[in-house]
């Protein structure tokens, strides 16, 4: 089985190879220093991997996707930001959910601010991964520190990707419901999202002399004096500090044509655990749902709730600007098969159409998109994307990025004198990439960790080259590192058209079940990003890639 290479500039996807085996056309490198490889090379491995990894593939095809991927980065001894993920989350004491148990409760009101210390060292705002991973790089490296996590959720920090993937794709509804899952790496048992930690209580935080790790909930901090280093709070509380981190992340985007009273009560977004909760509730007695958005977390979502209600009858509708799902990120073709994945699952999908008129309708809403197509629901998720959470920029006097969004910081995740951003808010120099903020759960925790170090003491740089990965349905997997973006031109090497897959007449199709996708800087065709589909484990080796300078000449 041999390997096809498939090039693109902005929309056109053309052929590079057309042989039984994958030819080098005069791929050019230069400007890559010593280190720099050929490109052709660089793409026969890549299609040498993958025909490798196909054969390998359509032995196993039974298995289920996550088991793959498990496999795999057991063989090529990685390891996923997801096991680093679950090795922090709290082990459930059950090996399975009893239809009894109710999901674990929201944290109690906050004590009265008389309760509240005037004063802690470390001041984490934010209790997402970043704000996590930032308090236990704190405590190795200083076990005496006393560091006081602020959150306005009502739970202590969790980790947020199993709301939309294992939440969803778990056939253990009740575990689900409990917030309860077994994840890839869990061993078979259950975990659920907490984080675990020795947390301590807020009002003895300052009393303890091993110092320790507490958590506010459900408290805003609503500004911030970064001359005087302290936060104010909600009710008017002001605690000092004297380092300080803004691990702020962000709030769902929305459309202004889903407002208004009659409207809004069948609308939802969704990023926390109360948003799964509510929808999962509401989920039970809905018979038709649509999804609007075809990024990341609209195609999560609308496949697993697809998948988890499937037996009971829900009609699942997605819709989206985008010719495919994941469209803003995959090159047209890959985002068209990708597209008819979705709909094997149950999802019927409207691409390249957007919403223009929304209005209340027999319990629910109709939603009439720019097509002319009319969808009478009974609720909406709108999954649009995220703004990242600057509000204390004013009062802190901070810098946002008027392009990115998000806190500007320095090589060492700096925003100013004692006071650090990491996560989503955080907009940090990429000495290989240029200026970036991220939205994955690996850049939250790497640059948390990162970040705690540094105030702690150290004085790294940023230079991590950050993963992420999506799970969309039993067959489609993919992690890719750098700026994947679907406007640059693009090089895909995946498997020789199969005999296994013809089309009316006999003629093969193209087939994108593995595969490996270059993007390249649109002026000095630099290779800026790598993306694996359903071919794990290789992030090291596509981070070597990235920064190679190529020239194709075809």
């Amino acid at each position: 089985m041999a390997g096809r290479v498939f090039c693109s500039r902005l929309q056109p996807v053309r052929h590079l190879a057309r042989r039984s085996a994958l030819q080098p056309r005069r791929y050019q490198s230069g400007g890559g220093g010593a280190g720099a490889t050929n490109t052709w090379l660089v793409l026969a491995a890549a299609g040498a991997s993958v025909a490798a990894a196909y054969q390998v593939y359509t032995s196993n095809r039974t298995k289920p996707l996550v088991e793959q991927k498990k496999d795999a980065y057991a063989k090529s001894g990685a390891v996923h930001p997801e096991a680093v993920a679950e090795q922090q989350l709290t082990p459930s004491s059950t090996e399975a959910a009893t239809e009894e148990s109710a999901p674990p409760p929201e944290s109690e009101t906050p004590p009265p601010p008389i309760s509240l210390p005037d004063k802690v060292p470390y001041v984490l705002v934010g209790g997402g991964t970043a704000s996590f991973a930032a308090a236990k790089a704190i405590r190795e490296r200083d076990p005496a520190a006393k560091v006081l996590i602020v959150t306005q959720e009502n739970y202590s920090p969790y980790s947020r990707p199993p709301l939309s993937k294992h939440l969803w794709l778990s056939g253990d509804h009740a575990a689900a419901q409990q917030l309860k899952f077994i994840a890839p790496w869990s061993g078979g048992k259950l975990v659920d999202l907490f984080y675990n930690a020795d947390f301590c209580k807020v009002g003895e935080l300052m009393d303890r002399e091993e110092g320790g790790i507490a958590v506010l909930t459900g408290t805003k901090v609503v500004g911030m004096d970064t001359k005087s280093g302290s936060i104010s709070l909600a009710g008017g509380h002001v605690i000092s500090y004297d380092k300080c981190l803004l691990a702020t992340g962000g709030r769902p985007r929305t459309l202004p044509l889903f407002s208004g009273e009659k409207v809004e009560k069948h609308v939802s977004v969704y990023r926390e655990i109360p948003d799964f909760l509510t929808l999962d509730q509401r989920l039970e007695n809905t018979k038709r749902v649509l999804v609007v958005g075809g990024g990341f977390l609209g195609t999560e979502l609308a496949v697993g709730m697809a998948t988890r209600y499937r037996e009971g009858g829900l009609q699942v509708y997605q819709l989206f600007p985008e010719s495919g799902n994941l469209g803003l990120v995959l090159p047209p073709a890959l985002a068209s098969w990708t597209l008819d994945k979705v709909k094997k699952e149950g999802v019927e999908v409207f691409p390249n159409v957007t919403p223009v008129s929304v209005e209340p309708e027999s319990g629910g809403v109709k939603v009439t998109t720019s097509s002319g197509i009319e969808l009478t629901v009974d609720h909406v998720v709108v999954a649009v994307g995220l703004w990242p959470n600057t509000d204390l920029a004013s009062s802190g006097q901070l810098e946002v990025d008027r392009h990115l969004g998000g806190f500007r910081v320095n090589a060492e995740l700096q925003a100013c004198s004692n006071v650090w951003a990491a996560g989503d808010a955080a907009c940090f120099y990429d000495p290989h990439l240029g200026r970036r903020r991220v939205e994955h759960h690996d850049h939250a925790q790497v640059s948390g960790r990162l970040a705690g170090s540094n105030m702690a003491g150290d004085q790294q740089k940023f230079e991590h080259q950050s993963m992420f990965w999506s799970d969309v349905g039993p067959d489609v997997g993919f992690e890719a590192t750098g700026v994947v973006d679907s406007s640059l031109p693009t090089c895909g090497v995946y498997p020789k058209t199969s005999t296994e897959l013809l089309q009316e007449g006999g003629a093969g199709v193209d087939d994108y079940s593995k595969g490996v996708v270059f993007y390249l800087s649109r002026e000095e065709r630099r290779v800026v990003g790598v993306l694996t589909w359903n071919l794990f484990g290789k992030m090291d080796i596509a981070r070597k890639v990235k920064g190679l300078y190529v020239k194709f000449e075809y």
